[in-house]
């Protein structure tokens, strides 16, 4: 099985992919399909579709385990049967998602709410078909039972000013990293890097690539509030010419502003 062309974002790593694309509007790529192989005919009248099924490959993984532990695990027990979750570890890492088209430009297709990591090969595109596709009465299974975890989350002007110019400068969207990560199981440290603030209780911090966000929480009333967005690096760090992810020219000037 040979792939139609490769999805591109600035979603790289694992942790910055939501786990469900339709829950996050904004989470924006594009599939590119390869020139050559009469594809232009083959997204004909596609175009009237909202969503569509996507049929890609999980390309960083290798291997699989028998059962998963999900994100929300049942009330009763913390694995389930890899076949009963969605989990990307799989006998054949071959992965389905169903994404909302924004529009088509040539053999490009932009797409929204989103779940793939850039560069994910991609096998098939169908269209979403809601009297064949949608069935609201199924039953759900363990998740039914899912004892879930979920926390309203918001930013400050001084969070959204600083999100901003990090997305200008290096297209990292930091605010819809931490709205992921942070609304379903916020301290859950087995998936993210998250970490609880000793001396000042009521706050958090949670790193994104080299930067770490601060965060205030509720917990009875499961709010968040993003304050503020921090270098990763150590002053030494920054004055050293060792640049692994050569991104310390634009942490100087992120200081600066």
């Amino acid at each position: 099985m040979e792939p139609i062309g490769f999805f591109h974002s600035a979603t790289t790593y694992k942790y910055e992919v939501p786990r469900q694309g339709a829950f996050f509007a904004g989470h924006l790529g594009r599939i590119e399909l390869i020139s050559g192989k009469g594809f232009e005919q083959a997204l004909r009248d596609l175009e009237g579709f909202e969503r569509l099924w996507i049929i890609f490959h999980f390309h960083h993984n290798e291997g699989w385990r028998p059962t998963t532990r999900p994100p929300v695990p049942p009330i009763d027990h913390e694995r389930v049967g890899v076949f009963a979750s969605r989990s990307p570890y799989r006998p054949n890492p071959i992965g389905l998602s169903c994404v909302r088209l924004v529009r088509i430009e040539g053999l490009v297709l932009f797409v929204d709410e989103v779940d793939l990591l850039d560069g994910s090969p991609v096998f098939d595109i169908k269209p979403y078909i809601p009297l064949a596709d949608a069935f609201p009465e199924a039953k759900a299974g363990w998740v039914e039972t899912q004892a879930t975890d979920l926390w309203k989350v918001q930013a400050t002007g001084d969070f959204l000013a600083q999100s901003e110019w990090i997305y200008k400068h290096c297209g990292l969207d930091v605010f819809n990293f931490a709205e992921v990560q942070l609304s379903q199981s916020p301290f859950d440290d087995s998936r993210k890097r998250v970490w609880m603030a000793d001396e000042n209780p009521g706050m958090a911090e949670l790193a994104y690539r080299t930067f770490r966000i601060d965060f205030a929480f509720d917990a009875v009333m499961k709010n968040i509030t993003l304050r503020g967005i921090r270098s990763g690096y150590t002053q030494e760090e920054l004055q050293s010419d060792v640049d692994i992810y050569g991104d310390k020219t634009m942490h100087r000037e992120f200081l600066k502003r």
